[in-house]
């Protein structure tokens, strides 16, 4: 198609799936072997991403018991999602029902879940977890979750598509019809944009990583929430995020063994000068530190209950020595306790773990070694070797609880647009270590289940395709030809806006602060054209990552300043200061002075919409754990009929 100069590609499908992680890939998988053949896989990258890219000294995958003697059923486990609070209950009885069949299906695909000598799947327990529902392959679950379905995806003969970056989505405010998407290697500005005509898209593209400069996500995750919100996809508990401590090169999660082992925590200016053991000025008693920094492991994390008498004092202490500007490290080479130090005046659980691990040795590196030599093993891979040198950390934003709308077919409020993986809000407050992943398998199964049986046909009216169709086109092509031609600050951009994200939206949030930043970052979206600009078209997907990247701080501050508004307290990972609260220790700043928060949002969900450049908000009841009718006949007859897809 020719317009306005520009040769615009066209293709039409009935479902078009965005993104190649593990929740893309099932999808695609499940569609094709539910006979639907009319689809399209389309990524910005394939070999980027959190899935392929991300993981833990143990990245764990969470699932219904497979082992043992302790009790577990579907509903059980449908009460512990749904415990985390601010849950639906249809979302987690999903998630619940569908965890042993995403789980097998992996484990048929090759990935080596470990099995006793019986054939159990034996787990553990992960936060928040009441029954050692979790499983591992090690530190790259996820990485081999996505190998092993990019692989079936191949055998199946998915249709597929790289290097396209989806600018702009096609919809109506009511329903989806499709996407706007850039060539990222094209190099000749008239020839870069491509129009997908889908019925449905399966949207799987990620958290918003990039919203934030601290973070553990890779840097080639920056997501694409604030495109949802913009084509009038509802956002759900946009204030629940997950953070906790991390490597910044590489970026990967210090959880687990990494605390256990007991590191030395220090910090230096940023020239490496003035090394200051700050845990051991803070912590008068070593043992009690000592204790602190094993649970980290367990407890990994921040959450704000735990500030006071507990293990997130720890991400506190961190988080103020960054905020003087300095660095922190843990160093593995040299204990943080003296000669005259007994590892029995250790707390009764990590002296036991570590004695259970044949780990009271001296010297942090010898006892991750004896615990977990793969953990060393990552980072030597990665060019950091740990007998020699420090590990530069950060307290880093690691998981997005909320996100985009969805029911339990992981369908949003945008008719046809379906969200599955992280950028889907089916977490609340908090949720088990693991679930992640179970909910990705889970969502993007449903999603395609519902697709299959339902939405084969193509329903979109051609007159409202042709208007939305056109009025996107006109704003893509506008916002291309007026920033181009100028200095490039798309980049220089990008990390002031998520430097200041990191600070006043991340773990430690202040009204004042956030109030500032959104007024700033809504002037930026308001004077987009004038103050943006590239001078290379191949810049052009920069151009468009930031314009997203600020629609999704607009709506995720928005949401911040609303739950403050209604009342909100400190909850989850996110302290909110209230100079009304308390101060956890006296020798921290006013800013740590906060208020608990006692539960009374707990069964309430907030929504945000965002219509006219503006956010509205609206808090509703969760939906309960649905009662089922589960008499036999009944269901094998809806089934018989419509596989009881409603």
């Amino acid at each position: 198609m020719e317009y306005k100069g520009y040769n615009i590609e066209e293709i039409k499908v009935n479902t078009c799936i965005v993104g190649t992680g593990a929740a893309g890939y099932n999808a695609a998988c499940k569609l094709k072997k539910l006979g639907q053949n009319d689809i399209l896989l389309i990524s910005e990258n394939r070999l980027a991403g959190t899935s392929r890219n991300t993981g833990s000294d143990k990245q764990t995958y969470y699932k219904l018991s497979l082992s043992g003697k302790t009790p577990d059923s579907i509903e059980m486990m449908a009460e512990t999602l749904f415990n985390g609070k601010a849950v639906d209950g249809d979302i987690a009885l999903s998630e619940a029902a569908l965890s042993v069949q995403s789980f097998l299906h992996l484990a048929e695909l090759g990935l080596p879940f470990p099995t006793n000598s019986y054939g159990e799947y034996v787990g553990y327990k992960t936060d928040h977890d009441p029954r050692e529902r979790a499983s591992s392959i090690g530190p790259y679950t996820s990485r081999e979750m996505t190998r092993a379905l990019e692989k079936e995806a191949l055998s199946l003969g998915v249709p597929f598509q790289d290097n396209l970056q989806v600018v702009k989505i096609l919809s109506d405010n009511e329903r989806s019809y499709g996407l706007i998407c850039i060539k990222t290697k094209e190099s000749d500005s008239k020839n870069s944009f491509i129009l997908i005509r889908a019925e449905n898209i399966i949207y799987a593209t990620g958290g918003p990583a990039g919203i934030y400069k601290e973070s553990v996500y890779p840097f080639s995750q920056k997501g694409s929430s604030g495109l949802a919100f913009e084509a009038g996809v509802k956002g759900r508990n946009l204030t629940e995020w997950q953070l906790g401590m991390a490597s910044v090169s590489p970026r990967w999660n210090v959880s687990g063994t990494y605390m256990q082992a007991l590191p030395r925590f220090y910090s230096t200016l940023q020239d490496g000068s003035d090394e200051r053991d700050f845990l051991s000025v803070f912590f008068e008693n070593k043992a009690r530190m000592l204790s602190f920094i094993f649970l980290k492991g367990y407890q990994w994390p921040f959450d704000v209950r735990k500030v006071q008498n507990g293990s997130s004092i720890i991400d506190l202490l961190v988080y103020l020595e960054l905020s003087k500007g300095r660095r922190v490290f843990l160093d593995y080479r040299r204990d943080p306790y003296d000669e005259n130090f007994s590892f029995s005046s250790l707390e009764e659980e990590a002296y036991r773990y570590l004695k259970e691990a044949n780990a009271l040795v001296d010297k942090p590196i010898e006892r991750l070694r004896l615990m977990n030599k793969p953990a060393i093993d990552f980072y030597l891979d990665k060019g950091v070797d740990l007998e020699k040198e420090p590990l530069e950390i950060a307290l880093c934003a690691q998981h997005n609880n909320g996100g985009l709308d969805l029911n339990k077919w992981w369908e949003s409020n945008l008719k046809g647009f379906f969200v599955a993986g992280e950028v889907a809000g089916s977490h609340g407050i908090y949720r088990p270590g693991g679930s992640a992943l179970n909910s990705g398998q889970v969502g993007s199964t449903r999603a395609s289940e519902y697709i299959s049986e339902k939405r084969r046909d193509f329903s979109q009216d051609e007159s409202t395709f042709s208007l939305v169709k056109t009025k996107a086109l006109d704003e893509i092509i506008s916002i291309s030809e007026k920033t181009f031609g100028k200095d490039e600050n798309t980049e220089s951009l990008r990390l002031h806006f998520s430097s200041l994200m990191s600070k006043c939206g991340g773990a430690i949030r202040n009204k004042e602060e956030i109030e500032k930043l959104s007024s700033e970052v809504d002037s930026l979206l308001k004077n987009f054209a004038e103050k943006v600009s590239y001078n290379n078209p191949l810049s052009l997907k920069k151009v468009f990552s930031l314009r997203d990247m600020l629609l999704t701080q607009k709506c995720y501050l928005l949401s911040m300043l609303n739950y403050i508004e209604e009342g909100g307290k400190s909850r989850g990972s996110a302290l909110y200061t209230d100079k009304n609260g308390i101060k956890p220790y006296s020798s921290l700043p006013d800013i740590f002075t906060f208020t608990l928060d006692s539960g009374e949002k707990d069964d309430l969900i907030q929504e945000m919409e965002y219509k006219n450049n503006k956010c509205a908000f609206t808090w509703r009841k969760v939906r309960p754990i649905p009662q089922r009718d589960d008499f036999f006949e009944n269901v094998w007859k809806g089934y018989r009929e419509n596989k009881n897809i409603d």
